[in-house]
């Protein structure tokens, strides 16, 4: 595999670091900062929006654009959000920093995996990009720890210092490594992207991925405060716990993608979102013991990304289908819907903070999800339903 992939996958660790390691952060940054627990969490729905954003929007822009030089302005862009964030003045100056990050989130992600699959043979396209999105699993094991110990320690301006600097290693890494002449895909254009936003089936799994997504994070976006208020946990031990749920993450990833391929997408959703759903239920009643706590975040950290792969080859086969030539538009927005879900999701979480009690944000989370489960099967009785007609009218011709 050729160097330039290492510098994508650095890329790829420092960005999903600073996505996720404010959440260990939020009680301590809002404790700084001066401001309501709702309105750090807003730095966590904010940045998601601008990968929202990002993903569809700005790569639709720059399609034409030589794909090293997108690579290398949208690190430089990350780079820059970050260092604003480290000498941010005050909560303002923070907010436009994660916006900013955000944007250049859904940019790399979704011009990533082109410029990866570039730097191989065509035999070896799959293996780039699982290497390129290993950097964004070791950042849920060790980055987003290792982040939220930095600023526990020494202030959360210094997590986003170290950001900073890994983000500048891979833009120079970039700059170094990767090839000036890489093959340039057709632009992803924006009719493209409306085509597929108007294929109710597509709109459907959206709906569940941000559904889904959503109602884990009304509660994740609090897990910090609730486990200082309600666990009794002391600030510095929330690294450790963040590291527990990371090692679980990679854990149920892996096994939620096999689940898809070996029963399919729609069983392996009902099985991931029936236990999320009843590991937030669960978490409302073990939160307020330190060793309950910790095991239902572990068992909780296996099922809340463990529905990615099903979701992801979801949406391919539904595409295949209905917008044979925008598969990769159509994946592409639900990396974008899963981000709406976690903008969402933790705006959700902060009215109910704002309003009522923290522990109301896991039992309405897992009701959220509940309802993604219900699309799911729906989803899934459609799917049977077309494959009957399909089936009748074959039947019919012969």
């Amino acid at each position: 595999m050729p160097l330039a992939l290492l510098a994508l996958t650095l890329s790829a660790f420092a960005i999903g670091t600073t996505e996720f390691v404010i959440v260990g952060l939020i009680p301590t940054m809002a404790n700084d900062l001066h401001v309501s627990l709702p309105s750090a969490g807003l730095l966590v729905s904010l940045y998601a929006l601008g990968v929202a954003v990002g993903a569809p929007v700005l790569t639709a822009l720059t399609g034409k654009w030589n794909r090293k030089h997108v690579l290398l302005a949208v690190m430089s862009l990350f780079v820059a959000g970050n260092v604003l964030a480290w000498q941010a003045p005050g909560y303002n100056t923070l907010i436009a920093a994660r916006i900013l990050t955000g944007l250049a989130h859904g940019v790399f992600f979704s011009i990533g995996s082109t410029i990866a699959t570039g730097l191989v043979s065509k035999e070896k396209a799959a293996s780039a990009i699982a290497i390129m999105f290993t950097g964004l699993t070791v950042a849920l094991v060790t980055g987003v720890p290792l982040g939220t110990y930095i600023g526990q320690t020494y202030g959360w301006q210094a997590t986003f210092l170290v950001v900073a600097i890994l983000g500048l290693i891979a833009l120079v890494g970039s700059m170094v490594l990767v090839p000036n002449n890489l093959k340039q895909p057709p632009a992803a254009k924006l009719s493209a992207q409306l085509k597929v936003l108007t294929q109710p089936r597509l709109l459907l799994v959206y709906a569940i991925t941000a559904v889904g997504y959503g109602g884990s994070f009304t509660a994740f976006t609090y897990l910090a405060s609730i486990l200082e208020d309600v666990s009794g946990f002391d600030s510095s031990m929330i690294g450790l716990i963040m590291l527990v749920y990371g090692a679980s993450v990679a854990v149920g990833n892996i096994w939620g993608g096999k689940m898809a391929d070996k029963m399919g997408p729609i069983k392996a959703l009902t099985i991931i979102f029936s236990g999320l759903a009843a590991v937030l239920f669960t978490f409302t009643f073990t939160a307020s013991n330190p060793i309950t706590a910790v095991i239902t975040i572990l068992i909780w950290g296996a099922f809340a990304f463990g529905n990615v792969p099903g979701l992801q080859v979801y949406v391919v086969k539904l595409a295949e289908k209905y917008t044979p030539d925008a598969v990769d538009v159509a994946s592409g927005l639900n990396i974008a819907a899963f981000n709406v879900g976690i903008a969402l999701g933790s705006w959700g979480g902060g009215m109910i903070v704002a309003k009522s009690d923290l522990m109301n944000t896991t039992w309405i989370g897992a009701i959220i999800v509940i309802i993604a489960l219900l699309l799911t099967r729906l989803s899934g009785a459609l799917d049977k339903h077309a494959d009957k007609k399909v089936r009748i009218t074959v039947t019919t011709n012969a």
